[in-house]
């Protein structure tokens, strides 16, 4: 399975020029806990930062009185690590687990923006498969007790 296959398409995205007070308002209103910064490059959205709310909250924290003047541009975090959508999801866990992040966008070829996936999505997948299996594992043991009934 690809990290493509399973992303979230629907991003909620911000220019780095956005102040910081409309950054946390799309946050709120979208429900969401990321923004992904983008550039419009050559007719694609690229991805060039992301801001989280851990990056609000520290500066809220260290820098209250410039809040009102702050934009996204300022808290991002600029060493964007990304996928490629045909990455599969135990390379985009091990590039997570290698860089402490719990949010990866995912690019096309070209580097344009097609999806994000979390740490939250992942484990909520993996949980589901694993739900699964165990539900396979039940299924074949009361297969075996009737078949063994039988004889």
């Amino acid at each position: 399975m690809t990290v493509g296959e399973v992303c979230n398409r629907d991003v909620i995205i911000a220019k780095a020029e956005t102040p910081i007070s409309e950054a946390v308002g799309l946050m709120k209103y979208y429900h969401v806990g990321d923004l992904v910064v983008v550039e419009a490059r050559q007719g694609r959205r690229v991805p060039v930062g992301i801001l989280t709310d851990r990056d609000v909250a520290l500066a809220v924290a260290s820098e209250a009185a410039r809040l009102p003047y702050l934009h996204v541009a300022d808290l991002m975090s600029r060493d964007l690590v990304t996928a490629l959508e045909d990455e599969s999801l135990h390379e985009a866990l091990k590039k997570m687990q290698s860089h402490g992040i719990r949010r990866l966008p995912v690019v096309n070829t070209e580097g344009g923006l097609e999806g994000i996936v979390t740490f939250d999505d992942l484990i909520e997948l993996l949980s589901e498969e694993l739900t699964d299996l165990a539900k396979l594992v039940v299924r074949e043991q009361k297969k075996e007790r009737l078949q063994r009934q039988e004889s």
